[in-house]
């Protein structure tokens, strides 16, 4: 058990590296900086860790990010509603789409309207509360497509499973 929990964790920091290491990938949109690479680390956080890690892997990228300079505030409530969101429908729902629409929605729809009193109250910006919902939905679109691709690539090869511990088959043992 102990193992399995090591793996996760170390798992969760090669994702969070991936994360700050690709933020430079962003597109500025507004007050906002959309980073797809975010929203599919998102999903493999929310897919193959569950939603506690992928929301804690989501608030450590985005302050690492705001850290070194290549992120907004408005990272926190995009990417951690998002994470949330996905971890859980797919927990509860396990299928995939779930997991993409819940990127989707936790992060351009929840997300978007947190970041609005982020923007006006400590940031200074002068934007109407649905400014957010459509930079968020095009970011999140994005990874999420990505994610889309990959994900369910990595989910039939069972890639995290094994690596994971979540089967009872040896890696040698699955037909490919």
């Amino acid at each position: 058990m102990k193992n399995v929990n090591v793996r996760k964790l170390a798992l969760a920091g090669i994702l969070v590296a991936v994360g700050i290491v690709c933020s430079p990938l962003s597109i500025p949109v507004g007050a906002s900086k959309c980073a797809p690479i975010q929203h599919f680390i998102n999903i493999l956080g929310g897919v193959f860790l569950g939603p506690g890690y992928a929301v804690g892997m989501a608030f450590v990228t985005s302050l690492l990010r705001n850290l070194m300079g290549t992120g907004t505030l408005l990272a926190f409530p995009g990417s951690m509603c998002g994470a949330l969101l996905c971890g859980i429908l797919y927990r509860y729902g396990k299928h995939l789409p779930f997991a993409y629409g819940g990127e989707l929605f936790g992060t351009s729809v929840i997300g978007g309207l947190l970041s609005y009193p982020i923007a006006t109250l400590i940031m200074g910006s002068q934007t109407a509360v649905f400014s957010f919902v459509i930079p968020f939905f095009v970011s999140s679109c994005g990874g999420t497509i990505i994610a889309a691709v990959l994900v369910t690539t990595m989910k039939k090869m069972k890639v995290f499973d094994i690596y994971l511990g979540n089967l009872s088959a040896e890696p040698h043992k699955i037909k490919r």
